[in-house]
């Protein structure tokens, strides 16, 4: 559903001013280089995506997918979806007769055809105004020296190691003489440089010559029944116009599907004008916004697929006053039973022009299907075991030539007349899309500014609904800041409490907001993470 308000006007306070914003440092530098140096917004998420494959190498990649939202210095926003295909031969008879309940979270079967190259390209075409190689020339020097393992990278690859060391590729890379790296220690990655050069000549290596060739017959050989015509065609990025509502007097923007960007949308519109009236975090306030949330997740088990239309039904006035009926009213809501998880970084960049760019790129789930295409070190995403079911007549059953679902989305803030006043996101599985609403609520409703707003006491409805484990019982996730008073409120509401540890809900928000009191840019990168947000 597309916005139809007041014609876009473009927004002078922030010219001049400029930001980038990442979860590591050295992605920081390099995006706050681009434009320092008169790069645009486009420009430095280009370099900062490369150099996230080397900073945060669990994360994203360039065998992952990508989604963009971009808001033009006109006031016009529209999107860039980089996900693929999964195989030709997989249909949900292959899979019923390799015996198996579910498509393996890891190894060649889970992997969907990657996008996040392709998204980068075509992103780099429509408004770069450098070349890639010069853009991704940092990523290729980091790759060929080594980054500093960051305490994370080495949690995470302990956590995988087992599945790591089975991988060629994976092993030479991430585990040096055997063993994973100390935090600090530098990690080369030869033969993933080489392969930056090639995609930064050309891109589209990636899905068809030899790149292509050498990746569709390492996973056919691994039992994944890919042709090659899917992977070719995985190279062809959609690209739109976003989805957006109303809150309040402000417009939230946001990617279509088959991003979750509507579960947000469907959200903001059971919340708006609910929240601004209730107390900060308080109980009542996260019931109402757990309950949105649980109502989300249950609507896309339900009924809605990563490549049908059904969400906009959920937006309707009907619908939404049907769901505020019931939260008011305490009905308990029950999610789909089915337990998230996953692990994707972001970036976001706001040049002088006022032009803004959400970013996000993902494997899935840490190191994705935890194997590479050989000789390449391009590590290879999980996404079709994650995204799609084998339940027959489901709306995300597996398909041949059906993007699997996703759990990655990018979200701004216009005023009616397309002035930009925030932008932002957040990696973290099915938490995605409740994170950055409680985020918004308290950029909005709230007044907070983006440094308290990422840092803010968290919390998560568990289970989501990814696809490989159904049954978990339901679950409210509080960071114990929360408070002793308001956990007991919300245990009293009878909503199922688990507290965990002060900083330990999850996630990396990132935001920059419009200050027009001060006429600058105003940034926050959460302090669960290593992200760094720099100006000027």
């Amino acid at each position: 559903m597309s916005a139809d308000w007041p014609a876009p006007t473009r927004n002078a306070v922030l010219a001049g001013e400029h930001m980038a914003i990442s979860s590591h440092p050295a992605v920081t530098a390099v995006g706050h280089r681009v434009l320092a140096e008169g790069g645009t917004a486009i420009d430095a998420t280009v370099a900062m995506a490369a150099m996230s494959w080397l900073a945060l190498p669990g994360q994203c990649g360039v065998g992952g997918d990508a989604f963009a939202l971009v808001r033009e210095p006109d006031g016009s926003v529209w999107t860039i979806n980089g996900s693929g295909y999964g195989p030709d031969g997989g249909d949900l008879q292959y899979y019923r007769g390799q015996g198996l309940p579910a498509i393996p979270l890891t190894g060649a079967l889970a992997v969907a055809a990657p996008g996040a190259v392709a998204a980068i390209a075509a992103l780099h075409a429509r408004g770069a105004t450098r070349s890639l190689p010069e853009l991704w020339a940092p990523a290729i020097a980091a790759a060929e020296r080594g980054l500093p393992c960051t305490r994370k990278t080495r949690a995470d690859i302990l956590e995988h190691e087992t599945q790591l060391r089975a991988d060629d590729g994976a092993r030479r890379t991430f585990l040096r003489d055997g063993r994973a790296p100390q935090v600090g220690q530098r990690l080369p990655q030869p033969e993933l440089a080489d392969s930056l050069r090639l995609l930064a000549a050309d891109p589209r290596a990636l899905y068809t010559g030899e790149l292509a060739d050498r990746a569709v017959a390492a996973l056919a050989a691994a039992g994944a029944p890919y042709s090659g015509d899917e992977w070719a065609a995985s190279g062809v990025p959609l690209d739109g116009e976003a989805i957006a509502v109303r809150y309040g007097d402000l417009v939230v923007h946001t990617t279509p599907p088959p991003t979750p960007g509507w579960m947000v949308l469907q959200q903001t519109a059971v919340c708006d004008g609910m929240l601004a009236g209730l107390p900060w975090l308080s109980a009542e306030a996260i019931g109402w916004l757990a309950g949105a949330a649980r109502q989300a997740f249950r609507d896309r088990w339900d009924r809605c697929g990563a490549d049908t239309d059904a969400w906009q039904a959920l937006l309707r006035p009907e619908a939404v006053a049907d769901v505020r009926a019931k939260l008011a009213a305490g009905q308990p809501l029950a999610t789909a039973g089915l337990t998230p998880d996953g692990d994707t970084t972001t970036t976001v960049a706001v040049d002088g022009d006022g032009r803004a760019v959400s970013f996000i790129h993902s494997l899935a789930f840490t190191f994705g299907a935890r194997i590479t295409i050989p000789g390449t070190g391009i590590m290879l995403n999980n996404r079709l075991g994650r995204g799609a079911y084998l339940i027959e007549d489901h709306a995300n059953q597996v398909r041949p030539r059906r993007r699997p679902l996703h759990t990655c989305l990018a979200w701004l803030v216009t005023d009616a007349g397309g002035a930009l006043r925030h932008v932002g996101n957040t990696p973290g599985g099915d938490g995605q899309v409740q994170w950055n609403m409680q985020v918004l609520s308290h950029l909005i409703d709230h007044g907070l500014d983006p440094q308290e707003a990422v840092s803010a006491p968290r919390f998560t409805v568990f289970p989501g609904s990814d696809a490989d484990v159904v049954g978990a019982p339901d679950e409210l996730i509080c960071e114990s800041r929360l408070g002793g008073r308001t956990l007991a409120g919300l245990r009293d509401a009878g909503h199922p409490v688990r507290v965990v540890g002060p900083w330990d809900a999850g996630g990396s928000a990132l935001v920059v907001s419009v200050d027009e009191r001060l006429g600058c840019l105003a940034g926050g990168a959460d302090p669960r993470q290593d992200g760094v947000a720099l100006g000027g």
